[in-house]
């Protein structure tokens, strides 16, 4: 694709992404404002128990981990939009049953009917069929800032919501705001069917190279304890503050609120630092506010300022990790792999909050909940542990080399690990091409051309 592009592409391009983002962000708004009032508000349903409304709170997790892959796979063999629309009419269904049901064990069955629509390794493939290298990673970028943007609302909208509705009217606005995505994805998404060109790596390639990475599985078990820590916690907070503290349900949205606004306002002088001296010390000192967070939480949660300063420094830590974690995947992820290793990481991620759904449940049911946050202390404490010898990742650029039809051979690959600031190079010579993992700030780019023949052409991507 050429480097320069008419201004009419690159704002059909912008469309596309937008439209993305906004089916990404309404169904994740109508999963996230569950997050801080079904604990609470699923006592009152008929055969429930803590484990169950823990079940409840994680169900959604568990298909969407065991059906991100799937459904990805299928929308290569099907065309993008039809996955869409199917995993947007499962959660639109999914929603609906939960809001019939008069049982805990009827709103299980919804909230899991809701994760089998697991459509976000489907957007994230229409991303790169639809928009150009050039723009690819501020389209990602974006689609992240828009969940990240309904986190953060639906922790603040969802008491008030539920406080109007019920748990019942909840799960009707999840539906409606799924049929709202529905319209958006038949009227806004191109209909567009991968690629036949075949990958330069085969998925069994690029699987064994992603699991075979001792990084990326540092991080991806980051983010899976990072989420059932998150998911734990919130089965537990919302009890303690109705029961500890008498808060309603607009009283949590105000503490929420507080606390949110102050967490990422902390939370910006340390991304800037991570920017300057590397993520790693940034990293590890993220995940020690995490650990200080569930403890002050397991131990000094008596009082409201309790409450609020331990709240303030989980969303501190859990807001920082949220956004270091993909930075990091992408740096580490092998060449060629990019897409494989955020398709593992996000399964990492389901599986953690249905994992951290089970261990507030757990905790409720044989305690009062502190345990919740021992239990979250002690795997953000083994999370610190596993980073001890996992080295800095330098910033880096991923390259396509065109080989201009020489032989290619070890030779040739040897010749390329010689040049100054390339990490990484996969020779591919069916395809005639290189994948390379750079340096920017040592790359020689004079050798990378003088390596080249005349009529090679390279393209960062």
């Amino acid at each position: 694709m050429s480097r320069h592009q008419s201004p009419s592409l690159v704002r059909a391009e912008m469309r596309v992404t937008g439209a993305l983002a906004s089916i990404f962000a309404l169904r994740m708004f109508g999963l996230f404002m569950l997050l801080p009032v079904l604990s609470l508000l699923g006592t009152e349903l008929p055969d429930a128990s803590p484990l169950l409304i823990g079940t409840a709170v994680g169900a959604y997790g568990l298909m969407q981990a065991l059906l991100q892959i799937p459904f990805g796979a299928l929308s290569d063999r099907f065309g993008r939009r039809p996955l869409l629309v199917l995993g947007l009419l499962l959660f639109v269904a999914g929603g609906a049953v939960a809001a019939l049901s008069e049982t805990i064990h009827g709103v299980i069955i919804g909230r899991a009917i809701q994760g089998s629509g697991a459509i976000a390794s489907v957007i994230m493939a229409l991303v790169s069929d639809v928009v150009s290298e050039a723009h690819r990673t501020r389209a990602m970028a974006g689609i992240g800032m828009s969940v990240g943007g309904s986190f953060v609302l639906a922790l603040i909208l969802g008491p008030v919501l539920a406080s109007w509705t019920g748990l019942s009217g909840l799960f009707w606005i999840t539906s409606g705001l799924g049929l709202l995505a529905l319209v958006i994805a038949v009227t806004l998404v191109p209909a567009v069917r991968a690629s036949s060109h075949k990958a330069p790596l085969s998925r069994r390639q690029r699987m064994a190279r992603v699991l075979g990475n001792p990084v990326l599985m540092r991080l991806n078990v980051g983010i899976l304890v990072l989420h059932a820590v998150m998911t734990c916690s919130f089965v537990v907070v919302p009890l303690w503050l109705h029961e500890r503290l008498g808060f309603d349900m607009a009283q949590h949205s105000l503490l929420y609120l507080a606390v949110l606004v102050a967490g990422f306002l902390a939370m910006v002088p340390l991304i800037i630092r991570s920017e300057r001296r590397g993520f790693l010390g940034v990293k590890r000192l993220a995940i020690g506010l995490l650990l200080v967070a569930e403890l002050l939480l397991a131990f000094f949660a008596q009082h409201i300022w309790q409450f609020v300063l331990a709240l303030f420094v989980f969303f501190t830590a859990f807001n920082l990790l949220e956004a270091l974690l993909p930075s990091l995947v992408g740096r580490a992820a092998p060449a060629g792999t990019k897409g494989t290793s955020m398709g593992v990481y996000s399964t990492a991620q389901f599986l953690g909050v249905f994992l951290g759904g089970q261990l507030g449940g757990l905790a409720l049911q044989y305690g009062d909940g502190s345990w919740a946050f021992i239990g979250g202390a002690v795997l953000v404490l083994g999370w610190l542990l596993a980073l001890i010898g996992m080295p800095a990742l330098p910033r880096m650029d991923n390259r396509v080399l065109a080989l201009a039809g020489r032989e290619h051979d070890s030779i040739w690959l040897e010749r390329l690990h010689n040049v100054e600031g390339v990490i990484e190079a996969v020779l591919v010579p069916e395809e005639g091409i290189a994948l390379l993992k750079v340096d920017p700030a040592r790359l020689d780019e004079v050798a990378l051309e003088k390596w080249a023949s005349d009529d090679a052409q390279a393209v960062q991507t």
